[in-house]
C-alpha cells in the first residue's frame, strides 16, 4: 500500500539522488561551474546513501521513469561533452534509476558510483592544473600526461562502465539476482548499462594514456595525488570484495 510516508521518501530521493535533471538550471546559472555542480550532485547522491540506511525503501513506479527520462537526456548530454567535471555529474543522473530501483542494494551501488566519481574529479582537477582545464581533449603537442593517470582514469571508467569484477557491477549483478524481472525493468536496465558502457567507452578512447616513450615529457603525478588515487581503488577493491560476498551471500 502507498503511503503518503512513502510518496514523500520517494521524492525526497528523487531529488537528491539526480532523478530530475537540476543540472540545467545550474549550467546556466553564472555561480555554478562545472566543478561546483559536480560537488553539488555528488554531495546530495551521498545524503540520499546516507538516508536510506536509516529509512525502509520502497520505490514507485512512477518516479522510477521520470527518473529513467532523466537519465536518457543525461546520456546525450555526456556525449556532447569533453569536460571530465561535467561528465562526473552526468554519470549520477545516468545512474539515478539504479538507486531507485535497486532499493536496498541501490545504496551500496551508489556508493561504489560516488567512489568512482571520486576518482574522476582528481583526474579533473590534474588535468585542471596542469593544463588550465578539465577538457580531456584539450592537451596537444609533445606534453603527454603521464601513463599512471591513463592507468587511473581506465580504473574509474571501466568501474562506471559496469566492467566485473570491479563493485558497480558486482552490486548490478546482485540486484539482478535478488529481483523480479518486469518490462519496465528489462527497459532501464539494459539501457542504462549500455549508457554507462557506452560513455565511459567513449571517453577511455580519447583520454591520453598509453606506453612510455622516453623521447616525449610527461607530466607525473605528485605525492599527494598518488596517495589520493590509492585510496580510492583500494576503496574500490573493498567494495569489490563486499559485492562478491553478497553474490556469495545469495547463491
Amino acid at each position: 500500500m502507498i503511503t503518503d510516508n512513502i510518496v514523500f521518501l520517494n521524492i525526497i530521493f528523487l531529488l537528491l539522488c539526480g532523478g530530475v535533471p537540476y543540472f540545467i538550471l545550474l549550467e546556466k546559472s553564472d555561480k555554478f561551474s562545472a566543478k561546483a555542480i559536480f560537488i553539488v550532485s555528488g554531495f546530495l547522491l551521498l545524503s540520499a546513501v546516507i538516508l536510506s540506511f536509516y529509512t525502509d525503501r520502497e520505490y514507485m513506479t512512477s518516479f522510477v521513469v521520470i527518473s529513467f527520462f532523466t537519465a536518457l537526456y543525461a546520456i546525450y548530454r555526456a556525449t556532447q561533452t569533453t569536460n571530465f567535471y561535467k561528465l562526473g555529474y552526468y554519470f549520477i543522473f545516468i545512474n539515478a534509476p539504479f538507486f531507485i530501483l535497486f532499493e536496498e542494494h541501490g545504496a551500496f551501488y551508489s556508493l561504489s558510483l560516488l567512489v568512482s566519481l571520486l576518482g574522476i574529479y582528481a583526474i579533473a582537477s590534474f588535468y585542471e592544473k596542469h593544463y588550465g582545464s578539465a577538457n580531456y581533449l584539450y592537451v596537444r603537442g609533445i606534453t603527454l600526461a603521464t601513463p599512471l593517470v591513463g592507468i587511473h582514469i581506465t580504473v574509474y571508467l571501466i568501474t562506471i562502465g559496469l566492467y566485473p569484477p570491479l563493485p558497480n557491477s558486482l552490486f548490478f549483478i546482485t540486484h539482478i539476482f535478488n529481483s523480479e524481472a518486469n518490462a519496465l525493468w528489462f527497459v532501464i536496465v539494459i539501457t542504462l548499462y549500455a549508457g554507462n558502457f557506452l560513455v565511459s567507452m567513449r571517453v577511455l578512447e580519447k583520454s591520453i594514456f598509453g606506453k612510455i616513450n622516453p623521447n616525449i615529457h610527461y607530466v607525473d603525478l605528485n605525492f599527494k595525488e598518488k596517495i589520493t588515487h590509492f585510496a580510492i581503488i583500494v576503496s574500490l577493491v573493498l567494495l569489490s570484495i563486499y559485492g562478491i560476498k553478497e553474490i556469495l551471500t545469495w547463491a
